[in-house]
């Protein structure tokens, strides 16, 4: 909780900051350049799985285990492998993004007119690269004050550099603000980085090789995973382009930024702390169990008041976030919202995967549900458009909650407590009441029957919270202070 209270701080700063952003991008962009922009970080995004062994997730857990040696020497040779994979995975990048950039724009955009924007933006595969490993380093470290004052600065600084480009340049901004927030990112964590006080090590080729096989391996399968899931949004962003156009796409990526930003900050904020809290007991399948439905109820319990308020008030929340032009993507908004009920649950067990370190399992576990989810999008694409494709989410995360319950219940004995299901069964059906409310009846009648639920649920959470945490205790101390 006090990971989360930290980073859910910081992301509450970096919501009001991507509020700013997001506004003036739809207003000096709209739709159209959203969908520009989503479509060439969605193609190098899918380059970038391809090639970065999925070291951004793996490392975090062997730079957890030596950290928590103590032994500074057995950190610094840690480091210094990943730091090399990190180069490596980096530049064969960039340089794969550079060599298939004619390629690249035929198949994104239907002809080669993005080319030299595909070949100015292959950089940023290497500066990512080398910037997601300083926030391994923090995360892997679990230094969590550095992380947070690196996600503020570099969201103040992506705001100032980038926006103006959009009010200059237009369409044809985006793709200097795309290398521009790249470097911005990486100059800050390398700042943080540096305050670790690592001592550079020599370590032998033969021992690089050895030391990073276990990263490599389990990030192998990560990356496999993650490549399937970025292939599976990509082919879904072409389907809707060739279908709907690119006005759609931007209406699309829109809608699921509302979703996984505003809503989903949750589950940023948890993560960091949540992955090298759960690998440090993964020994231990009843341990595991116990910080699994912890971390399940938190994230329910701080959720389900944030998903409520976005349901009743959605045509304000868009219009605040966009504009009027993006009213289209509110019922996509809706049943996405729903389904975030079952993505927290399904989130949290789906990590004793990564922290038993079951590459194999895990690989094969995402394979499957990024098969019946692309399948669900196109489906729901093609029979209800934007909306079909919040339904389509909904689904998705019903069946992938029964799926990875199932198979760590078969593999780690694993079960949710009594205490998650008296909190998940009631905070959904406060959230599905809210959503036949605002499906059924106009305003005024959504808002004042939403905003008591949103009251109920608020009061829900708070008193569930307070049996664990004692928060009035801890108030009356802050206000007595």
């Amino acid at each position: 909780m006090k990971a989360t209270s930290i980073f859910g701080g910081v992301q509450v700063f970096q919501i009001i900051i991507g509020i700013i952003r997001s506004k003036f991008i739809a207003i000096l962009l709209g739709p159209s350049g959203m969908g520009i922009a989503g479509l060439l970080q969605s193609t190098t995004g899918l380059i970038a799985g391809l090639t970065n062994f999925g070291l951004s997730t793996s490392a975090v857990k062997d730079i957890s285990a030596a950290h928590s040696t103590g032994n500074s020497i057995r950190v610094s040779i840690v480091v210094t492998v990943f730091r090399r994979l990190v180069w490596i995975t980096g530049i064969l990048g960039a340089i794969s993004t550079l060599v298939l950039s004619p390629w690249l724009s035929q198949i994104t955009f239907g002809n080669r007119e993005y080319t030299y924007a595909f070949i100015l933006i292959s950089v940023t595969l290497l500066i990512d690269q080398i910037s997601s490993g300083q926030g391994v380093l923090l995360r892997g470290m679990r230094q969590i004050g550095y992380m947070a004052k690196s996600g503020m600065i570099g969201s103040v600084l992506g705001l100032f550099t980038t926006i103006p480009l959009y009010y200059i340049y237009g369409i044809k901004g985006i793709v200097p603000a795309i290398i521009i927030s790249s470097v911005t990112s990486l100059m800050i964590s390398w700042y943080f980085a540096q305050k670790l006080g690592l001592k550079p090590i020599y370590v032998s080729i033969a021992r690089t090789i050895a030391e990073g096989k276990d990263m490599l391996k389990l990030g192998f399968m990560i990356s496999l995973s993650g490549l399937i899931t970025i292939a599976a949004s990509y082919i879904v962003r072409i389907y809707i382009s060739n279908t709907g156009g690119v006005d759609q796409v931007g209406l699309y990526n829109a809608g699921f930024a509302v979703i996984n930003t505003y809503v989903g900050l949750v589950f940023t904020a948890m993560s960091t702390d949540y992955y090298p809290r759960l690998s440090a007991v993964a020994h231990s399948n009843e341990e595991s169990k116990e910080v699994i439905n912890q971390q399940a109820e938190i994230a329910l319990l701080i959720l389900a008041p944030i998903i409520i308020v976005f349901l009743v008030f959605i045509n304000w929340v868009v219009i605040v976030l966009y504009s009027t032009k993006f009213l289209p993507v509110n019922d996509m908004i809706l049943y996405a919202a729903l389904g975030m009920f079952f993505k927290a649950a399904s989130w949290a067990v789906a990590f004793i995967f990564l922290a038993k370190g079951a590459s194999k399992l895990f690989f094969w576990n995402e394979l499957a549900t990024n098969v019946y989810m692309l399948a669900l999008n196109i489906w729901g694409y093609y029979f209800w458009g934007l909306s079909g494709l919040g339904i389509s989410f909904l689904l998705t995360y019903m069946f992938y909650l029964i799926q990875v319950f199932l198979v760590a219940r078969l593999k780690y004995d694993f079960s949710f407590t009594p205490a998650f299901y008296k909190i998940f069964v009631p905070q959904l059906a406060l959230a599905f009441t809210g959503f036949m409310v605002v499906k059924l009846l106009g305003s005024p009648y959504s808002y004042s029957i939403g905003l008591l639920l949103i009251l109920i649920s608020a009061w829900f959470s708070f008193k569930e919270l307070d049996k664990r945490l004692e928060l009035k205790s801890i108030l009356t101390k802050h206000s007595q202070n």
